[in-house]
């Protein structure tokens, strides 16, 4: 998963990343801070190290300002269970190896933390789904056997009676009107607004992932690893709850957020856009309701809580040219699984406070498959920072990072060192960047991002990404053996490269 809070101080979060809902979940690394690895993450530029360990991935060296790293770089090596550590310097950084938490054995039903990434499996052939059919006649068939013989039972015992049984729907007030505030009431309202969406590649390869209305523009909003597949000369198309079903194109998209704006061709005058909420007052406890498409089944609603706030989260699909994913992220219990990746987190109210993008899952998979599902964790982007992501995407096609120009390692452990060397071989902290003029330095360990605790690189990255360029973050910090604070004025890097 992701190094969302999907931090410590807090208990600390792991680093390592859930895997991408809309894919199946390999191995990921723990909360606490997944063994990244050593390699420097430059939180700052957004250059990843090279491939490293499976999920988490570092922050690399910046690129443009100095090879340094700024806080929040996407990693690009593709997540491995037990994998080389990345090379030191390699911009996206390697997700963590297996999280020191994370139990059980390869192959094992996995108690692992978090899997890798996993490109989504391919389109069902026109008999992908005999076997669900299959079981559906089954069950209703021995459904129908059952109530066959409870009805003869029933007959039987009552053959000398003259008193009906049968009672009236007036009788028993068969008000089928919901009213509002019930599940039941906001996905019907939620449901026309939320789209099926599938990508395939120009090799032919992709999957089904879920979006949401956006705008009245046409513009949807979901998840980066749902198009990755289409956006270099890929196809995708958006089908909404009554079928009716449009292609659409990328507008952009961020890896290292991962968000991504579709926009339907030749869209309807009469869409409606979700409402969004506010995903900095939600609290512990909320209710929640996730709207997707699991293994295909569109227009799925599972209901659940805010589990957790704020969890470190990084995430990957795994492949060997993808970079990973950051955030601080909210934990829900609500049924998540793949394909329900871009899909609208809703409050109680039906406004939309996160957008699902990954899960916590046993490595073992559904039925000895690699198509593991829901273990009751689930991770979603919060909507004010997709918000903020999506319509600078809009507006130029490109995202921009917050960054502090410096290199961190992505190792698991009691902050955020800075590293020695950033990527390859750039200075750790780049000059008259924003860490260098708070005066920090290599070696010094960053345990605190103002009020938030920090365990690793990845939940500093991710803590970083929540802000805006220009903001002025407190940072608190150890250098030999001492405690220091510094305020620092965060820079930026524009694009995913």
């Amino acid at each position: 998963m992701s190094t969302e809070n999907e931090g410590t101080a807090v208990p600390p979060a792991p680093s390592a990343p859930p895997v991408p809902v809309d894919t199946p979940a390999a191995s990921v690394p723990p909360e606490q801070g997944v063994s990244r690895g050593t390699d420097p993450v430059d939180p700052h530029q957004g250059t990843a190290p090279s491939q490293g360990p499976a999920y988490p991935q570092g922050t690399g060296a910046p690129q443009g300002d100095t090879p340094t790293a700024t806080l929040p770089p996407v990693p690009s090596g593709a997540p491995e269970a037990a994998g080389p550590a990345p090379e030191a310097g390699a911009w996206p950084p390697p997700p963590p190896a297996t999280p020191s938490y994370a139990s059980g054995g390869e192959g094992g039903s996995g108690d692992v933390w978090g899997s890798s990434y996993q490109q989504p499996a391919p389109k069902p052939k026109s008999g992908g789904r005999g076997g669900l059919v299959a079981a559906v006649l089954v069950a209703a068939l021995v459904a129908g056997g059952v109530g066959g013989g409870i009805g003869f039972w029933a007959a039987d015992r009552n053959d000398n009676s003259t008193d009906s049984t049968t009672v009236a729907a007036s009788q028993s007030g068969g008000d089928l009107k919901r009213d509002p505030g019930t599940v039941a009431s906001v996905a019907a309202t939620a449901l026309p607004s939320t789209v099926t969406i599938e990508a395939e590649g120009s090799n032919g390869e992709g999957g089904t992932g879920t979006g949401f209305v956006f705008d009245t523009q046409g513009h949807i909003l979901t998840n980066n690893h749902v198009v990755a597949e289409a956006v270099d000369s890929g196809k995708l198309s958006a089908t909404f709850s009554n079928g009716k079903k449009y292609d659409a194109e990328v507008v952009g998209h961020a890896q290292g957020y991962d968000v991504a704006v579709i926009k339907l061709k030749n869209a309807p005058s009469d869409l409606k856009p979700l409402p969004l909420g506010n995903s900095d007052k939600v609290a512990v406890g909320d209710s929640t309701i996730a709207i997707g498409a699991p293994f295909g089944l569109s227009n799925t609603v599972t209901t659940g809580i805010i589990s957790a706030k704020n969890r470190p989260v990084a995430s990957s699909d795994g492949s060997a040219q993808s970079k990973a994913s950051y955030m601080s992220a909210l934990q829900t219990d609500a049924s998540i699984n793949p394909g329900n990746s871009g899909g609208p987190l809703l409050d109680a109210n039906g406004s939309v406070i996160g957008i699902n993008s990954a899960i916590q899952s046993s490595s073992g998979g559904l039925g000895g498959t690699s198509q593991s599902g829901s273990i009751g964790l689930g991770f979603a982007i919060p909507i004010n920072q997709a918000k903020t992501v999506a319509q600078q995407l809009i507006k130029t096609g490109k995202p921009v990072y917050p960054v502090i120009g410096a290199s961190v390692s992505l190792e698991e452990g009691t902050g955020a060192k800075i590293t020695e060397q950033g990527a390859s071989g750039s200075d750790a902290v780049t000059p008259n960047g924003p860490a260098a003029k708070a005066g920090l330095k290599p070696g010094d360990v960053i345990t605190k991002l103002d009020d938030r605790v920090i365990d690793s690189g990845p939940t500093l990255i991710g803590e970083i990404w929540t802000h805006q360029p220009g903001d002025t973050v407190k940072l608190t910090y150890t250098r030999d053996g001492k405690q220091q604070t510094a305020e620092v004025t965060l820079g930026q890097r524009e694009g995913d490269s």
